[in-house]
């Protein structure tokens, strides 16, 4: 039966991870489509499906790369670590050179006038690579010198190469899924405290050295003493949730889409998602990572080898930790930051490497020994 099940496994993939992405893509559009029609007809010629059509082209270059990346053997790029590095450092130092200003930030590259976000490139890397290197190093995570401390050294220059394009947020969303693993391949507790306690020490720091950082900390303790200006997003994300209360005002009906609640359709489309379809709307959002968590850590668990474990529960945990930060920043129970609904919130970039992302992951599912009939 063993056998059977082992060779099941690597004939197909996880169909169930695949329905839940396509499901939560899906859902996307119609998302998209409702908060932001807006501003696509007032603010680009009148073409209230502006974002829309960005967004399902996105999808369906992000499927194909799936589906690409879901057939090459997850193995290869252990073989291609130091490359990987290279080009993940190549990719911060081409930002910061001849990175394109937006909102405020130097985050993205133009290439063949296509613009990308290489910190979302930068994310998948850095699983990659610490996958590979926990995978070789694995008797010596319990060491402070050959394990705790080169571990250490790693993670901050992946956080440092996305931080150096003052992305903050996403550099906390990579330095937590890192940590994530560095525990999971045989940490001692002793050592990811220090790490954390490391890690917020950087955090406080690179607050600090931006005041609009600094604001949005001092208006997050209380957003309605700065209601017309620093604490307006919060407030308007807080009454959209209010407004929604249990079924939500309908599809389409949203209020605080129409230039009330800054990026309505970005990083804060589960507000929207909270006035149109209530609570019932955010739990069913909820409950579909739930079910796209369990799905791929049980792939992580059940894999024939560390290597693929690793990368699994990196790319698992990736989503998993954005999906929080995003509902964390829609309901006020953290600082505002710009951070995506993955698969759902208006994003190219975003979209098309999280697709790709799943295809390696569901690549390792083939090879995960979990009876799926």
């Amino acid at each position: 039966m063993e056998a059977t099940v082992k060779k099941a496994g690597r004939k197909t993939v996880d169909w169930v991870l695949v329905f839940i992405v396509i499901v939560l893509v899906l859902f996307g559009f119609l998302m998209v489509y409702s908060s932001s029609y807006p501003d696509g007809y007032y603010k680009f010629d009148g073409d209230p499906f502006y974002f829309l059509k960005k967004q399902v082209i996105a999808a369906v270059i992000g499927l194909v790369g799936m589906i690409f990346f879901a057939n090459i053997p997850y193995k290869i790029y252990a073989k291609f670590n130091k490359t990987i590095l290279i080009a993940c450092i190549g990719f911060a130092l081409l930002t910061v050179v001849l990175g394109i200003a937006s909102n405020g930030a130097q985050r993205w590259i133009n290439i063949g006038g296509i613009s990308l976000q290489p910190s979302e490139i930068i994310k998948i890397g850095g699983v990659l690579y610490m996958a590979d290197y926990f995978s070789k190093n694995r008797k010596n995570m319990g060491s402070l010198k050959k394990g705790f401390l080169p571990s250490m050294i790693f993670i901050g220059l992946f956080c440092l190469l996305i931080a150096m394009q003052d992305d903050l947020s996403t550099a906390i969303i990579l330095g937590g899924t890192l940590m994530v693993m560095f525990f999971c391949a045989g940490a001692k507790m002793s050592h990811l405290i220090v790490l954390f306690l490391l890690a917020v020490t950087g955090v406080v720091v690179l607050i600090a050295m931006q005041p609009y950082r600094i604001t949005r900390v001092i208006v997050f303790f209380d957003p309605f003493k700065y209601k017309q200006d620093e604490g307006w997003q919060i407030i308007q994300s807080l009454l959209a949730l209010g407004t929604g209360g249990l079924f939500g005002m309908g599809i389409g009906k949203s209020r605080q889409k129409f230039f009330y609640l800054p990026e309505a359709y970005n990083d804060f489309i589960f507000s929207i998602i909270g006035e149109e379809l209530g609570f019932i709307g955010c739990i069913f959002v909820m409950l579909a990572f739930v079910v796209f968590a369990w799905r791929g850590l049980r792939i992580s668990m059940n894999t024939e080898d560390f290597y693929g474990s690793q990368v699994a529960l990196g790319m698992t945990t990736l989503v998993l930790v954005q999906f929080m930060i995003h509902v964390a920043v829609a309901t006020s129970s953290m600082p505002p930051t710009g951070r995506a609904l993955p698969f759902i919130s208006a994003g190219g970039s975003s979209l098309m490497f999280l697709l790709c992302s799943m295809g390696i992951l569901l690549n390792i599912s083939k090879y995960s020994n979990t009876y799926r009939n």
